[in-house]
């Protein structure tokens, strides 16, 4: 059963985002951009940025609290080559934040675990793309059965294992699926995207692939949180577009290493603001703001994250009929705007 750590922050928190819309739900926290591994698909990573020191991981924790932020997840990179992770998470438990982090699975040991456990880390997630390594990605159950075999055996807290449909055959990932549930895990089946967060012309159309979806989401073990903002799926696959009001920028927030927000992931440098700087208006703005880019998006953390809003209306100017030099982040290039080939296709990390 997942419970969140600390339990009455989580309570507090969770009545907090009901009666405020202004509360992030989620944040996503870069803690290293360096990866030990080097995947085809993904534009996230580095192989030489050191950790975010811990004292400035302090201060954003310190923000996010002050902001009212629910959950934070620590990303990367590879999380796991911060050697302060565990006292970054105790840091913001302490402060009543529940706490989740993402990882490859390849740096996990006893050491690790018991370091999280004593942290009071609410889940962990473990990318699972393939059977077997192929040229796309090194994160495969031939490579990570024995991790998540410690963490079944070890872990206090919970474990959800993201598998992505397009990343393998759908006979892999039909027995991924299986062999995850037969650990006992949590498990979420994400669409692949490409670097704008769109999903890949390749899953669309495919009438197959709508039941398909269904058919592993059935098999896949889940705990409540995990409902809030599926069943968009199966449109998108058939379609290629599935509608709903985004509300990254407020909702959710992608922090980076330098401690800058952007409205996810793949949208990096848009808007581009010291955490530090970010402040209620600007959560009030980002809210109310459509994004545009937000109907082809297969990005499930965000959707999650905005889910409970879907009812709400969305009345500000999308942020792509603004011109430049009226943005509120003064018309600065975006990355992926500015770097065309940074636009590789990447998989959707779960919660991601």
């Amino acid at each position: 059963m997942l419970i969140p750590k600390p339990i009455g922050g989580a309570i507090r928190g969770s009545l907090r985002a009901i009666t405020n819309r202004y509360v992030p739900l989620q944040v996503q926290l870069v803690v290293t951009r360096r990866c030990n591994l080097s995947c085809g698909y993904c534009n996230e990573y580095d192989d030489f940025s050191p950790p975010t020191p811990y004292e400035a991981l302090r201060q954003y924790v310190e923000h996010l609290a002050d902001l009212g932020t629910v959950v934070l997840t620590f990303t990367g990179g590879e999380p796991l080559l911060n050697p302060r992770l565990d006292d970054v998470c105790a840091y913001a438990v302490s402060k009543g934040i529940v706490v989740t982090s993402i990882t490859n699975g390849y740096p996990v040991n006893k050491t690790w675990i018991k370091r999280l456990n004593d942290a009071r880390l609410t889940l962990l997630q473990v990318s699972v793309d393939n059977l077997e390594p192929n040229e796309l990605s090194q994160k495969s159950w031939s490579r990570l059965k024995g991790k998540l075999e410690l963490l079944r055996d070890h872990a206090d807290f919970s474990v959800n294992v993201n598998a992505v449909l397009g990343a393998c055959s759908a006979d892999e990932t039909r027995t991924l699926v299986k062999e995850v549930r037969k650990m006992g895990f949590y498990q979420t089946v994400g669409l692949m995207h490409d670097g704008m967060g769109k999903i890949i012309s390749g899953l669309v159309g495919d009438d197959a692939l709508p039941a398909f979806h269904n058919e592993i989401t059935r098999m896949s073990r889940k705990s409540v949180f995990h409902y809030f903002g599926e069943g968009w799926e199966a449109r998108m696959l058939t379609e290629g577009t599935a509608p709903w009001k985004c509300r990254a920028g407020a909702r959710y927030l992608y922090v980076d290493e330098d401690g800058i927000v952007s409205t996810c992931s793949q949208r990096r440098g848009k808007p581009g603001i010291p955490l530090l700087e970010y402040d209620h208006e600007r959560l009030v703005y980002e809210w109310h703001l459509p994004k545009g880019c937000d109907q082809r998006c297969t990005i499930g953390c965000v959707r999650r994250a905005s889910s409970i809003d879907e009812w709400r209306a969305q009345d500000g100017e999308p942020w792509d009929n603004i011109p430049r030099s009226g943005r509120p982040d003064g018309g600065r290039p975006q990355d992926n705007e500015a770097d065309p080939e940074r636009m590789l296709i990447s998989i959707s990390v779960g919660e991601d």
